[in-house]
């Protein structure tokens, strides 16, 4: 490896959206990221919709007065 040109490896904290934090390694001394080990639904069990957009609002008014199909 050449010297003086890779990025220093340090001791990083992610703090997450839910309110956890973690240490780890990284070239940033802090990584805030929105869903983590913590309370992702996978890892948790529990179905969570994460909407930070509010697209998931937008879809249901959008089709909630929108009459299901004719002759059905």
């Amino acid at each position: 490896m050449q010297t003086q040109i890779h990025p220093d490896y340090q001791v990083a904290t992610v703090s997450c959206a839910c309110g956890n934090t973690f240490q780890t390694r990284a070239t940033l001394p802090s990584i805030n990221v929105e869903i983590c080990g913590h309370c992702h639904p996978f890892f948790t069990g529990k179905q969570r919709l994460v909407d930070t957009a509010g697209r998931v609002e937008r879809f249901r008014r959008r089709y909630a007065t929108t009459p299901g199909p004719k002759g059905v």
